[in-house]
């Protein structure tokens, strides 16, 4: 049998609302809960039964949790809606205004050859120069390209018969990678790696092929104790 679909078609207009949603983070656990952690539990027969329940049950994910309720989503849209039609839109015109051929032939070049090689030399410094040399009897190698997982799990840290991932971040010199959260799809990702393997992923920050959140190194120790 069909299922059946229950999800809007913004149709165009879903582009510019998907940017914005992400770019300004209105659709983050700590704005709406962890959603699909939710679903899980719930086990809804029919959506009337999910909608009830998560108004019934959902926080926000943050230091100080706060009930979701219909005023809650009420302000996010209205959020949405001033980012786009404030920042986003007159941003996107003026991108627009002054687009030309070569940047579109540069940004492909740049994406293609320049970003994939830099992530190379990242990912490698990152591994190579910093993880194997603090845990000499982990066995790291690069994440399957066929399995599930590839896409969020860069590395996988062989502890005996289980195994830890490693997903390797990028930042700058100004960004604030306390402020990542990981998407609910990367979480179920993560979870799915940890039944399989039995170890949990590290979100990695590099910072000039360096490790720049020194704390998940501790972290990293504490889960090889945990596995062996």
């Amino acid at each position: 049998m069909k299922q059946q679909k229950h999800s809007l078609d913004f149709g165009k207009k879903e582009k510019v609302l998907n940017y914005a949603c992400q770019t300004y983070q209105l659709s983050r656990p700590n704005k709406v809960g962890a959603v699909m952690a939710l679903i899980r539990e719930c086990q809804p027969h029919t959506i009337e039964e999910w909608k009830q329940w998560y108004f019934e049950n959902a926080y926000t994910e943050a230091k100080t949790k706060t009930k979701i309720t219909k005023d809650c989503l009420q302000e996010l849209g209205e959020r949405l809606y001033e980012k786009i039609t404030e920042v986003v839109i007159p941003e996107w015109q003026a991108a627009f205004s002054q687009l030309t051929m070569q940047d579109c032939v540069d940004y492909i070049f740049n994406l293609t050859i320049n970003r994939t090689f830099d992530g190379f030399l990242r990912e490698k410094s990152v591994v190579n120069d910093g993880l194997t040399k603090k845990f000499t009897d982990v066995v790291f190698e690069e994440s399957d390209p066929e399995l599930d997982h590839a896409g969020d799990i860069d590395y996988i840290a062989k502890v005996k018969d289980k195994a830890f991932g490693i997903q390797i971040k990028p930042v700058t010199a100004k960004a604030n990678f306390g402020n990542y959260s990981t998407t609910e799809r990367m979480r179920a990702s993560f979870a799915d790696f940890e039944e399989k393997f039995g170890g949990k992923v590290f979100v990695v920050f590099s910072l000039d092929g360096e490790i720049a959140n020194k704390e998940v190194i501790e972290e990293i120790k504490n889960e090889i104790d945990r596995l062996s």
